[in-house]
Parts: structure tokens; sequence; C-alpha cells
């Protein structure tokens, strides 16, 4: 199964055959006091800076975000993503909580996104997915709903089977173009929660062989040396069935480990990718 985005004049194909698929996090203001400040001032000069490195250190898609207390967000968001789009052909993931900022990115964006997110809830399901459908874009659907986030694989697999057939049968959603998000949570704060969603993983490729993608970072939140965290744990996901995630691009131990990955796992012909990463990134030392 392929989900695939497009911005104006690249494709990105997601799917359990393809390499993973880095989706950059870092345009995003949270946790970013003086990115959010520069962003309420009208600022707009470290989106520019945040997109290259991203490129440059090897991101498939730009996850982004303009969630700023006291802003119009929606209007903020949209000019982001044109900006964006101005430096970069990389596909885009449109990243909001609000539904006007999501309307108003969609609305600016030139190719296929990715709408990050909707959840189980009836009366999210009800104001994203039209707004998926009318614009023909793919959506990160997470598996919680009005009770929380499920502390078991069977609860987060019995949310994921509602939200297909209510974005199949009620939207006319492409099943390819629902990309579910297993849920990492802390392992600082459960030891067992790692293995959750792993078994949520293995679980949603075995049933329905869905894409999946997830915030990486949140496995080593508030634990030191956060970085080696993550890489585990991105190749121990990939290996259950995960095909993207949300992540750190600028952190060379997280990228290293998935095209490592990729390539051990069949998903890199010839290790055409991982050979080719290896050179730039020896380049890059030499310069």
């Amino acid at each position: 199964m392929h989900t695939i985005l497009r911005s104006h004049s690249k494709e990105v194909v997601i799917g359990h055959d393809r390499p993973f698929c880095v989706i950059g996090e870092r345009i995003n203001p949270t946790g970013r006091k003086k990115f959010a400040e520069a962003l309420r001032a009208g600022d707009l000069s470290q989106v520019v800076v945040d997109v290259e490195r991203q490129v440059a250190a090897g991101a498939d898609v730009l996850d982004v975000n303009a969630g700023v207390p006291l802003t119009d967000e929606a209007d903020l968001l949209a000019r982001v993503i044109r900006l964006v789009q101005e430096h970069t052909d990389l596909p885009i993931c449109i990243d909001s909580s609000v539904v006007e900022a999501l309307e108003a990115g969609l609305a600016v964006y030139r190719g296929k996104a990715l709408v990050n997110s909707v959840t189980g809830e009836d009366d999210r399901l009800a104001e994203v997915l039209p707004l998926v459908k009318r614009h023909g874009a793919a959506v990160i659907a997470l598996a919680n709903d009005e009770t929380g986030i499920p502390e078991t694989a069977e609860k987060r697999l019995e949310i994921t089977g509602k939200i297909v057939k209510v974005a199949t049968e009620e939207y006319g959603i492409p099943i390819e173009d629902i990309v579910i998000d297993p849920l990492a949570m802390t392992v600082g704060a459960d030891t067992d929660a790692v293995n959750v969603t792993l078994d949520t993983i293995r679980e949603i490729r075995r049933r329905y062989g869905l894409n999946m993608s997830l915030g990486a970072s949140n496995v080593s939140f508030g634990l030191p040396d956060r970085p080696a965290l993550n890489a585990a744990f991105l190749a121990m996901a990939m290996a259950s069935g995960l095909t993207s995630a949300i992540m750190n691009a600028l952190a060379p131990e997280c990228v290293t480990a998935v095209r490592a990955s990729d390539l051990l796992l069949g998903n890199d012909p010839w290790g055409g990718n991982w050979i080719a990463a290896y050179r730039a990134r020896s380049a890059g030392a030499t310069a």
C-alpha cells in the first residue's frame, strides 16, 4: 500500500517496500522560545534556515507547524507554507490542531499534502476528514479518542478500525491515504510504553497493511542522550512495520539509523541510498 505525497514538482512515496520517509520536525515553535517570538513578530527568516538545513540533512518531507499563542494561526501557517514552497520542492506535512489553520494551509499548498492530524473522536473526524477529502490530501490519524491514549495495543487497533471505516465509508477517502500514528510515549514514564507501541505497529501492518508515522522523539522525553534512544527506537519500529516518522532530521544518529535499517530490511536495493548518504557525510566532514 503506497501513500503518495506531492509538491508542485516532486513526489514522495511512503510504503512498506520503500525507503523510510523522514519527516523533518524542525519548523515548529513548540519548545523554541526565540523562534516563537520571531514568528509572532512576523520574522520568518528562521523558517528558511530550518528548510535549508533539513533538506541538506536528508529529510524527505517537512512538517510545518505555526502554533504560536496570540497570533492568527491560520494566516501565519499559510504564510509559512508559501515561504517553505519557495525554498524547497519537498512535500509538506501541514501540522495544526486548529481546523481553520489546516484549511488555510491546504488552500495555499501546491500539491498533495499530508495533514497532521485527526483522532478517533467523532467531532474531530467530522471536522478534519471533509477537509482532507476536499483537498485530496493524505492524513495522519492518531489511535486515540475521547477516552484518551489507550494503554493497550488492542484498544489502539480498535480505534484504528473505527477511523478507517469512517474515513473510507463515510467520506470516501482512499485507504492508502490514511497514515496511522500508533502513539509513541516516553519510556521514562512507563518502561513498557515502547513495547505497546511496537505491538501496535505490528498488528496494524498485519491487519490493515496501512502506512504509519509517529513522533519519534517522544520516546526519549526527559531522558539523557535522547538521539541515541531515538535512533534505537526507530530501528526497532522500522523492523516492526513503521514506514515514516516526524523526527529530528538534524540528528545524525537518527538519520543514519534509518538509512542503515532501510538497507538491512531490504528497502535500499544494492545499498544505493546508504552509499550516497555515506559519501555526502564524508564530503561534509572533509569540507
